[in-house]
């Protein structure tokens, strides 16, 4: 049997299945049913390796152990192999996320707090720096930087950057909010994300920033994130930003938005 390296790569990705499983699955799925042995020579993996993979995609769902001598083995549908790998995917996120929230009432959180207010005093201000790729990331990031503000936050951002803010960062906006930090935000308003700008305006002064393109955000006059990148140009995945823990370019930066904000036009 020949598959291509192309699909198989394909495979791993998608599945997040390492080379020699995807080689046996795809030799399982051309035969339905068969030994070990058969696959092994089948697919070119080596025979010691052979049952460990196919006891490895057992547990993961994507085949069956069929009872009996020789042991065989089963190929379930495709369908049926992607609704079991959600289901799976789904049960680990879960167990994960308790495995996660259980942390916040554990000795090993308060054990890895002390780690980092204790090494943080041989760091100096201008190391609190850094670069991160990805759109989902620099969201991550962006929303940790929301939950962590004191005072202030602004918000510069494009019209379609202001659409995709809503989802991602409203929740963190809403308990700022609460706290009373003051939050600004702008961006070029427009047909497309009036609705959303109005949404913001629950938690946000918003304001119409008219033709100009900027991507970036301040919190608390010391901390400032700014994206490199056109998101109208480049993919999302390809997306970049650089935070920088500094209150002399944020206060340097914010105090050149204050001119701007007052010739703004508010959101009505």
């Amino acid at each position: 049997m020949i598959v291509k390296e192309e699909f198989l790569s394909r495979l791993r990705k998608i599945f997040d299945l390492n080379l020699y499983e995807v080689k046996v699955w795809t030799a399982l799925l051309s035969r339905g049913t068969s030994t070990a042995g058969e696959l092994s020579n089948i697919s070119d993996v080596p025979r010691s390796r052979t049952y460990d993979i196919l006891e490895s995609l057992e547990k993961k769902g994507f085949i069956i152990m069929k009872l009996g001598k020789p042991i065989k083995f089963v190929a379930l549908k495709p369908e049926e192999v992607v609704e079991r790998v959600k289901k799976n995917l789904m049960i680990s996120a879960k167990e994960r996320t308790k495995r996660l929230e259980s942390l916040k009432e554990d000795e090993v959180l308060n054990e890895l707090n002390m780690l980092f207010t204790k090494g943080i005093k041989f760091v100096e201000p201008s190391d609190l720096s850094g670069s991160i790729r990805g759109r989902q990331n620099l969201y991550n990031h962006l929303d940790m930087m929301i939950r962590d503000a004191e005072s202030t936050i602004t918000l510069v951002t494009t019209a379609e950057g202001l659409n995709r803010k809503l989802e991602a960062l409203m929740p963190s906006m809403e308990k700022c909010k609460k706290r009373g930090v003051k939050i600004r935000i702008a961006a070029p308003i427009d047909k497309n994300n009036l609705k959303v700008a109005k949404e913001l305006k629950k938690v946000a002064e918003v304001k119409h920033i008219g033709e100009l393109k900027a991507r970036f955000m301040i919190i608390d006059s010391n901390q400032l994130m700014f994206m490199l990148l056109d998101d109208k140009k480049f993919h999302q995945n390809y997306d970049i930003g650089i935070w920088i823990n500094t209150e002399f370019f944020a206060q340097a930066l914010e105090q050149m938005f204050e001119l701007a904000w007052k010739e703004m036009k508010p959101v009505k």
